[in-house]
């Protein structure tokens, strides 16, 4: 296990809406680590391949828009795609199916997972998403795995779609989070899986101050 400069490296892997990004967020305040959201790196990819028209057939303008691509996290954590702070642009629906698409591709995951583990490689980090434990840091030395049941869920990032003025009913929040689970439970490259070593947390019956108490408590042993 390497020694790192700032702490240690935890890894908080699970579905969407099994709350990676608010836990991740809390337990990385409560630390004073830093928070790398890996999910909105792959929406902000997204975000820049729809704007460019390019879709994910066309693999040769894939590569050019990975060279020239700029993603990385602001002094206030937020998510930055060349230069511009665009986190309030990634959570739309549209956009996490086409991260969800593109993240297939073995060209844009090594891009990602190269700059991920470069942001990450001195500790003192959380890191959410579906492959940390697995893939991005399978040495870190905490690795959570979030669950929580699916009606939960739903409901969840319904209220999130809600709080970003984006209404849908609860039937079609469930289709959406079925058809995202399917693609990240089936991809050939780096799929949503739980690391042998990772401790699972069940989120469904816990509150936020619960779960990131939870967290943080193993961290500190």
């Amino acid at each position: 296990m390497p020694i790192r400069k700032r702490g240690i490296i935890i890894a908080i892997d699970g579905p969407t809406a099994s709350g990676k990004s608010t836990t991740a967020e809390r337990v990385a305040d409560r630390l004073c680590y830093l928070h790398i959201n890996t999910g909105a790196m792959y929406r902000a990819f997204a975000l820049l391949a729809k704007k460019s028209g390019v879709k994910k057939s066309e693999a040769d303008k894939i590569r050019e828009l990975l060279a020239s691509a700029d993603i990385t996290f602001n002094a206030a954590g937020k998510i930055s795609l060349n230069g511009e702070d665009v986190s309030s642009k990634v959570s739309a629906p549209d956009i996490a199916l086409l991260a969800s698409e593109l993240s297939t591709l073995p060209e844009v995951r090594e891009k990602l997972v190269a700059s991920q583990r470069e942001l990450g490689r001195d500790g003192g980090v959380v890191l959410e998403g579906r492959d940390i434990g697995t893939v991005v840091f399978p040495d870190a030395e905490l690795k959570i795995f979030l669950i929580a049941d699916q009606e939960i869920r739903a409901k969840r990032r319904q209220l999130e779609l809600a709080a970003s003025g984006r209404t849908l009913s609860l039937e079609e929040v469930k289709a959406q989070l079925a058809e995202r689970d399917r693609r990240d439970l089936e991809r050939e490259i780096s799929p949503l899986r739980k690391a042998p070593d990772a401790i699972e947390v069940d989120t469904s019956a816990l509150s936020m101050k619960e779960q990131v108490d939870r967290i943080v408590s193993l961290a500190r042993p």
